[in-house]
This record gives structure tokens, sequence and C-alpha cells, in this order.
């Protein structure tokens, strides 16, 4: 599912005339981005250097979108076009990759009853391995309540994965993990449930994913 991104920000200028000639719009600093294959919003974000919630809010990006190649995105503050770098995945270790492939069938802020889903859920087959979406150093491998068999990683840049709802864990406390390096293995619910956060903060692991 993608979302169509706004490609402009005007902000109504406030209402008065001048010598009898009514205001005009005023129109937000910014240009326009138009995506190349293999962008996400996390690596244009760092390419601009603006937070990425600053391009999902100007373009009304939902938490269900991913962006598509040939987009125009708006990205405010931004003076000129600047060339985002898409890295091979052995080229930069620092970019995401998925830890499963399958159908995202729960985004992020969906509501379950009374709680909302912190990440995406991701349906594949029982058994399929899971793999780090990041090099990382784990910190936790264990039951966790709510989660299941649960693997987390710091990658040392204030962002931490988290990978759930596993049927069998294949690292340990204190390993450090390459990107594509297999940290599980799915359960029995056929699911693997994914998280990004900075810090102790859920973010949308969309952003981040090509």
């Amino acid at each position: 599912m993608a979302g169509c991104a706004t490609v402009h920000a005007p902000t109504v200028a406030p209402a008065g005339t001048s010598a009898g000639v009514p205001t005009k719009p005023a129109l937000k600093k910014g240009i326009q981005h138009k995506v190349s294959k293999g962008e996400t919003l996390w690596r244009i974000a760092k390419t601009y250097k603006v937070p990425v919630e600053s391009i999902i809010q100007a373009n009304g990006i939902p938490s269900t979108a991913s962006i598509e190649e040939n987009q125009l995105i708006f990205i405010p503050g931004a003076d000129s076009v600047r060339e985002v770098v898409v890295p091979s995945l052995t080229e930069n270790s620092s970019d995401y990759a998925w830890p499963v492939m399958g159908k995202v069938v729960s985004y992020f802020q969906d509501h379950r009853g009374l709680a909302v889903n912190e990440g995406i859920d991701i349906r594949v087959a029982d058994g399929d391995a899971v793999k780090a979406a990041r090099d990382g150093s784990v910190v936790l491998a264990d039951r966790l309540a709510g989660y299941g068999e649960t693997v987390i990683l710091d990658h040392g840049d204030g962002f931490f994965t988290v990978y759930a709802h596993n049927a069998r864990l294949m690292v340990g406390l204190g390993d450090h993990v390459l990107r594509g390096g297999k940290v599980a293995q799915v359960g029995d619910l056929a699911y693997l449930h994914f998280e990004v956060r900075k810090g102790s903060k859920a973010t949308n692991p969309l952003l981040y994913l090509p």
C-alpha cells in the first residue's frame, strides 16, 4: 500500500488587504523531490538533514504507506534538489533491510482492542529464518511478556530493532550480528512482529525499509 504525497504545502497569509489589493497565499519554503528506486524516507531525510517526521507531516503520508519510485514528495526547508545515494547491501550496513519477506498484515498504530501496534506484523511461512535488519549487538534474547521469544538489537546510533513471536532464537546476549545474519526462526503463528525504536520510542518501520 502506498500513499500519495502532497506535492506542495501552501499556508494562507492572514486575512487583509494592502492598498485595496488582497494578500496572496504564502508558500512554505521547500522543494519537490522525485523518489528514485531503493530510496526510503529515512535515507531522504538524512540526505536533506530534515527530520523524517517533518516530511511525513508535510506530505500527509499515512502509517500504512511506503513511498514509490517516481513519487513526488515535498521536502520542507530545502532550497535545492539533492542526490540520495542508495548503497548496495554490501556497501553500507547502516541502511535497513527487510528481516523477512512476506505480506504486512498489521501496520504501525493499528488498533488491537485497547492495544496499539508499535511495529508491523509480517506474514511468512512457519520456520522461516528471521534476519537482522542492520548490523547490531544483541541486548535481549529471551521470552518477553506479550512478545514471546524476542530478540532486540542495538545498532549503536540510538536505534533498536525488535524481532518477536519467534519459535527459536539463534543468537545470545552480547552477540554481534551482521545485517542479513539469522537471529531467529518464525513460530507456528507464522508471522514476525518487527519494530524499529528510536531510543524507547516506537517508530514506523516502513519509514526505514526499502
